[in-house]
């Protein structure tokens, strides 16, 4: 293997053997090119890489006032990156066996209330096709939980109206059936029906939710989109895509359904990440606990 090559091919392990999303793998690159970048400088190369060159380098990154959460991102690509070096037998030890990464606080995410919800809702033109898309596309995301990037990438085919499903892509290429709603149902009909083709035109696409040049959505202009909405409805809260589908867990949740099936929607591997959204609906539980039960 050419040493010149060692980050591209790092680059191709993630993809292809870990099966990584392109915005871990992109994290995870740009990390060891920016550390690639600093020993450069002492023309020393990536793996002839000690725990000192690592610690230095670490150092430089915190006078730069990183937060905690990005340096913890950091030292995770670092060590996956030498533990892939070490695993080929192209370095002898591993630098980052003893580096330790800062503790991180898990935030809770926000979320809008179900009036919130409604509200946001309330506030499309469906006489407008691009209007109708956009609602389509953010029903999907609270009525299904899904990423945004998912929700974008969703083909034709991944579409199933008449058993109210969707074959989705998540993280790692890993598929998942997600059932969605009666409003998600009628306003996916109504949008293939009137608005579609009208935002196609001439054009022709494979995409569920298309661009008028017959493109997937990006996630970015699903968030100015999103933005805008918001603003409609005078909601004042940091709201992103990804807000939705905080809302669809926090909400099934609320309304007592079970941790597991509410892991699965999401898509989740481990339940602990699912877990974040027991925190937030625990007020509605203690509620119910207090009304409902016997020695309340």
């Amino acid at each position: 293997m050419a040493k010149k090559n060692l980050v591209k091919d790092f680059q191709e392990y993630l993809e292809v053997e870990k099966g990584l999303s392109e915005n871990s793998i992109f994290s995870y690159v740009s990390d060891v090119k920016k550390l690639n970048r600093f020993l450069a400088k002492e023309k020393i190369e990536l793996q002839s890489s000690t725990q000192e060159n690592i610690n230095e380098f670490l150092r430089e990154e915190t006078r730069k006032k990183i937060s905690n959460r990005t340096k913890a991102r950091v030292i995770a690509s670092l060590r996956q990156f030498f533990k892939y070096l070490k695993d080929l037998s192209l370095i002898a030890e591993n630098p980052m066996e003893n580096v330790e990464a800062p503790k991180i606080e898990r935030t809770l995410p926000d979320y809008l209330s179900q009036k919130e919800i409604l509200r946001l809702f309330s506030v499309f033109d469906e006489y407008s096709p691009l209007e109708l898309r956009d609602k389509a596309l953010f029903e999907l995301l609270y009525s299904s939980g899904l990423r945004i990037s998912e929700a974008c990438n969703l083909e034709l085919t991944d579409l199933d109206l008449d058993n109210m499903l969707l074959k989705v892509k998540g993280k790692g290429n890993r598929e998942r059936l997600v059932p969605f709603g009666e409003v998600a149902l009628n306003l996916l009909r109504s949008y293939l029906e009137n608005a579609r083709d009208r935002i196609l035109k001439t054009h022709h696409s494979k995409f569920l939710l298309v661009s008028k040049k017959g493109g997937a959505l990006s996630r970015k202009s699903a968030w100015r989109l999103l933005k805008r909405y918001i603003e409609r409805a005078h909601i004042n809260k940091n709201i992103t895509p990804h807000t939705l589908r905080h809302s669809f867990a926090t909400h099934l949740l609320q309304n007592n359904a079970d941790l597991r099936a509410v892991q699965e929607l999401l898509g989740h591997i481990d339940i602990s990440t699912t877990q974040i959204y027991t925190h937030l609906a625990a007020p509605h539980l203690k509620e119910t606990h207090k009304k409902f039960h016997p020695r309340a």
